[in-house]
């Protein structure tokens, strides 16, 4: 089979996989499933900051809400009332925005520095949607608009859809609506990273003063990868939304900005497909552990209490905890590094520089028959 070919087959049969399964899942798998796809948005984009551009940022969380409540505001009342598509793309820009509003101190800051001011946005952000309460609801928040393209609603009964025999609810709608954006994310940031503005980037993070040297301007591809890195988590911002269907404050605190830093690093920083797996086990692990504590040792049921017992988001978070310490031990390059070794060791090794091929086993003689003499 072709390089192509194999490429191919290998983009088709996990992307068929996906498009199935909400025929045979439930519902807490496909929320489990959509959650993941937002969380994977969100850390491609940080993965892009701060895995390619070396741009530590501790704010993500700060344009997750920004997307969330922009597309709250925008598609609900009170608010504009706009129509819930055009809604969604505004709140996708005006999240860029805020990230562009920000770039110059991206541009001229980095590492800790930066780190710290980014953390600045999250508590600016958090009292913001705490106080404006006419816009965000105040510390209740706010129901989220659901979400309509040309009359097809996003909902459980608008219309009523039944595919298969299969009744398509609001999960199965949204499963394929964040598939989509997953792969618009998946192929835009790929591409960008295989681009020349992946290799600028890369340069940039490796020595700023080479990076100069040949040309490329430090400042403004520092400030648009943070501007990038914005609009990508603004469109997780609004598939969170409308996956959960009301979006509070508290949600957007320094907790989920430590959650994103958690999924690149496990994944692998500066890697795509790393991203999108740590981003899935980051996400996943609280919510598979919260529907199985009573299956699972020194884990108790949320609101069960008991001196000493732990709950079961806080023994995901010791376990994401302890995964970032072995990672950062014993395989650096995160989940994408460690795949990647693990299948170049198990391809046949091709033969040494100069080594000759090995040829096929000869076939056996026949046995030499006598030399007649001449008459």
């Amino acid at each position: 089979m072709s390089e192509p070919i194999r490429r191919t087959v290998r983009l088709l049969l996990p992307a068929l996989v996906l498009c199935a399964l909400p025929f045979y899942l439930d519902a807490f798998w496909l929320r489990i499933g959509l959650f993941s796809m937002a969380a994977a948005i969100g850390a491609v984009g940080l993965g892009l900051l701060s895995g390619t551009a070396g741009q530590l940022s501790l704010g993500h969380a700060f344009f997750l809400a920004v997307g969330a409540y922009g597309y709250t505001w925008l598609a609900g009342e009170p608010g504009p009332a706009l129509p819930p598509a055009l809604a969604a793309v505004l709140a996708v820009l005006l999240a860029g925005a805020a990230g562009g509003l920000f770039s110059p101190v991206a541009g001229r800051v980095r590492g800790i520095y930066l780190g710290v001011a980014t953390l600045a946005l999250v508590f600016l952000g958090h009292h913001v949607l705490l106080t404006a309460d006419s816009v965000t609801g105040g510390f209740n928040g706010r129901s989220v608009p659901p979400l309509t393209l040309g009359g097809f609603g996003f909902t459980a009964d608008d219309p009523e859809l039944v595919v298969l025999g299969v009744p398509f609810g609001a999960e199965e709608r949204l499963w394929y609506l964040g598939l989509a954006l997953f792969a618009f994310t998946w192929f835009t940031a790929r591409g960008l990273l295989r681009g020349r503005p992946g290799r600028a980037l890369a340069a940039v993070r490796d020595s700023e003063t080479a990076a100069a040297v040949l040309g490329v301007n430090v400042a403004r591809h520092r400030s648009a990868a943070f501007v990038v890195s914005s609009m990508y988590a603004g469109l997780a911002g609004v598939l969170l939304a409308l996956s959960f269907r009301r979006v509070v404050p508290d949600y957007f605190g320094l907790a989920l900005s430590v959650d994103y830093l958690a999924m690149i690093v496990i994944g692998g920083l500066g890697s795509v497909a790393g991203a999108t797996a740590g981003a899935v086990f980051v996400t996943a692990l609280p919510l598979l552990m919260t529907r199985y504590a009573d299956q699972l040792p020194l884990v108790t049921a949320p609101g069960a209490g008991g001196e000493g017992a732990v709950g079961p988001t806080e023994a995901a978070r010791y376990l994401y905890g302890a995964a970032i310490v072995l990672v950062l031990l014993y395989a650096p390059d995160g989940l994408h590094g460690l795949t990647r070794r693990v299948r170049a060791r198990l391809r046949p090794a091709p033969p040494p520089d100069g080594a000759p091929a090995p040829r096929p086993p000869a076939s056996p003689a026949s046995p030499a028959r006598a030399k007649e003499p001449t008459p």
